[in-house]
């Protein structure tokens, strides 16, 4: 059963002029860990709005929970938690007053449902005086996400919740997302960061408002796979230069310290490769054939789609 539906939806802006969301559909299962996976300006948040009733689509139609987002948008506020991308809760409130406000406004108590949040809470219970403007990324994302089950959702959305959060609390998070997960909770979540995808039980890439593929990350990788090898030396940005440069090549994109390329000839072109860059005399060359990632995968999909 769907516990999110989207049907063909468009969105503009600047009168039409600027294309959001093209076409899109896809459904989120009950009690499914989805993922939205693309870079800023890809069109997750506008999605994220329309799906949360605060903002209408131009076409196409969606539903939360079987309510439609424009017919019944009362009913979905009352059952679904929300995450902006941007933390949206009062500054000038202490953590535990936000918390109270919250529960408030859905006609609930911190009292009657502490028991949603009690493994997130008591991580900033010692700090609950503190205003929430003075809060850490990371204690700003656990308050947002305590606000965000008070009422005990259905349904749970986040926009980019772990963009600008260090490393070990971004963890945490997804820890704590996957222990939601296990309570029959639906999460849609977006993230420009590619290596959070492998935490979804499934994933849409998606990028200048179209989805490029939908499925679990393992068979997105699968579905796409192409001979990759990676080529690094110590003039990096001259071999970079001179791969792209090559005939064979037919992507060439730096990677850290690394180059993956692909080649137009695929496997038969390997020892060609090699030996043209041998020829240039780099030192410290080093070529192997890797696995893809979901981060090569992307590219290819974003460049098949602006063919």
């Amino acid at each position: 059963m769907a516990s999110i539906l989207i049907e063909n939806i468009t969105k503009t802006y600047e009168k039409g002029t600027v294309l959001a969301l093209d076409n899109i559909s896809f459904e989120v299962k009950a009690g499914e860990l989805f993922g939205l996976i693309g870079p800023d300006g890809a069109g997750k948040t506008t999605l994220f709005r329309i799906l949360t009733t605060l903002l209408n689509a131009d076409s196409g139609k969606a539903s939360v929970a079987g309510f439609d987002v424009q017919k019944d948008l009362w009913d979905i506020r009352k059952i679904v938690g929300y995450m902006p991308g941007k933390f949206s809760l009062y500054q000038d409130l202490s953590i535990e007053e936000n918390l109270n406000f919250f529960a408030t406004v859905f006609n609930t108590t911190v009292e009657e449902n502490f028991h949603l949040i009690e493994e997130i809470y008591v991580q900033i219970e010692p700090f609950k005086k503190r205003l929430a403007g003075k809060l850490s990324g990371g204690m700003k994302q656990k308050l947002a996400l305590c606000c965000a089950l008070i009422h005990e959702p259905k349904v749970l959305f986040l926009d980019e919740p772990t963009t600008g959060v260090d490393p070990v609390s971004r963890t945490e998070f997804w820890d704590m997302l996957d222990r939601l997960k296990a309570r029959g909770i639906t999460i849609l979540v977006s993230t420009p960061y590619m290596d959070e995808a492998s935490r979804c039980d499934r994933i849409a890439l998606i990028q200048k408002g179209k989805i490029l593929e939908i499925d679990t990350l393992e068979k997105i990788i699968e579905n796409n796979k192409r001979p990759l090898y990676s080529v690094k030396a110590d003039e990096r940005y001259k071999l970079m230069l001179e791969l792209r440069d090559y005939a064979d090549t037919e992507t060439c994109f730096a990677f850290g310290s690394e180059n993956h390329v692909v080649l137009k000839s695929n496997d038969k072109g390997f020892d060609a490769m090699k030996d043209f860059l041998s020829s240039k005399n780099y030192s410290d060359l080093e070529i192997k054939k890797i696995e893809p990632n979901i981060e090569d995968t992307f590219i290819k999909l974003m460049l098949e789609s602006e063919k």
